[in-house]
């Protein structure tokens, strides 16, 4: 038992030894087997009815690889457009912001922060400017840079190939990944990778459809109200929507941001919006959540928030793409471990540590 403990914490040590060193390559392969696995349910489906595997593979890669180019067509130079747009004209929205509560309101906030008023507001402002500059000029040298170019070409070839071969051989991989565990750990191995498919599939997989069907519904609905920049903010605010109450929050302020400034004082245009985003969260709630989540195993919050600054810190864009699958991974991990803990001799005490009787 020692043996094979010692095997496999050193074999995990030097793959992720491994993994560390090769970081700078993984990007297409870790994106390929995330689209793999996202995936095989449609290629097992078409399997299922008939269709030979590398033919389901091959379609489903096609597809994929089409709604790609549309997006890329179609899609990315409006977001990119008002995306910059957006940061640039950010200073001005936020003071129109300020003129509009300070003129409205100027003597109830003079009695509160007395003649600091028109100095705070220019620290808003000075502010503001900065931190939009600070933006832009990382947004250009991220985009400008050799690397980024690299890592897109190597995402836009690479990625397919291994997708289409993953697909291909999903069953064979699965197989031997099942006979390499050691025989008397395949009970609880394969019982743990079960519910770790079913959270992740559940949570990452259901959370996905969430955020696609309510990042489309926020962007035609602000998009259709006239909004500025609506497009944008409703893909952002379905994007962020897997993390709870963080996503609705952010979109909600942007656009109830964008809405006071340009409509103002047409208080319907603005409770329109309001409307939009009261509907949305209604339909999550109601509708997406408990059908195409349900019950699987949820991660809070706060650590998944603590996931994706931790991951996409140590990994970059490849740790944004696997801390949500591994967060969840890590949730039936710490469930397994406390349910096993509950049970032992270090919870429940063991014989010897059993308090002598009293004697009369």
């Amino acid at each position: 038992m020692r043996i094979q403990a010692r095997f496999w914490v050193g074999a995990l040590l030097l793959t992720a030894f491994v993994l560390w060193l090769l970081s700078g390559i993984l990007l297409p392969f870790v994106a390929g087997i995330v689209l793999a696995y996202f995936l095989n349910p449609v290629v097992a489906r078409l399997e299922h009815i008939g269709v030979a595997r590398t033919l389901s593979a091959l379609v489903v890669v096609g597809i994929m690889l089409l709604l790609v180019m549309l997006f890329f067509l179609l899609a990315l130079p409006i977001l990119s457009s008002q995306l910059f747009e957006f940061i640039q004209r950010l200073p001005s929205y936020v003071t129109r912001l300020q003129g509009l509560l300070t003129e409205e309101n100027r003597e109830w906030l003079s009695g509160i922060v007395g003649d600091r008023l028109p100095d705070m507001q220019r620290s808003i402002s000075d502010l503001m400017t900065q931190g939009v500059s600070h933006v832009l000029s990382l947004l250009s040298s991220v985009w400008s840079g050799g690397q980024a170019l690299i890592s897109l070409f190597a995402l836009l070839v690479v990625t397919p190939v291994v997708v289409f071969y993953i697909l291909c051989d999903w069953n064979e991989m699965v197989g031997l990944v099942d006979r390499l565990v050691p025989v008397p750990h395949r009970p609880v191995v394969r019982s743990l990778a079960l519910a770790m498919d079913s959270a992740v599939a559940g949570f990452v997989r259901g959370q996905a459809m969430v955020c696609l069907l309510l990042g489309g519904f926020y962007a035609v609905s602000l998009s259709m109200v006239g909004l500025n920049f609506g497009l944008l903010i409703g893909i952002v605010s379905g994007v962020i929507t897997f993390i709870p109450y963080v996503g609705s929050l952010t979109g909600f302020v942007l656009a109830m941001g964008v809405a006071i400034v340009q409509f103002f004082p047409d208080w319907s245009m603005i409770g329109t919006v309001l409307a939009i985003f009261v509907a949305g969260q209604t339909i999550e709630g109601y509708v997406l959540s408990p059908k195409l989540v349900g019950d699987s195993i949820g991660v809070h919050p706060v650590w998944l928030m603590f996931a994706l600054f931790a991951f996409g810190y140590l990994f970059g864009f490849v740790g944004l793409l696997l801390a949500v699958p591994l967060t969840a991974v890590a949730g039936v991990l710490v469930h397994f471990a406390i349910a096993r803990y509950m049970q032992s001799s270090l919870y429940q005490g063991a014989a010897d540590d059993d308090p002598p009787a009293e004697t009369r």
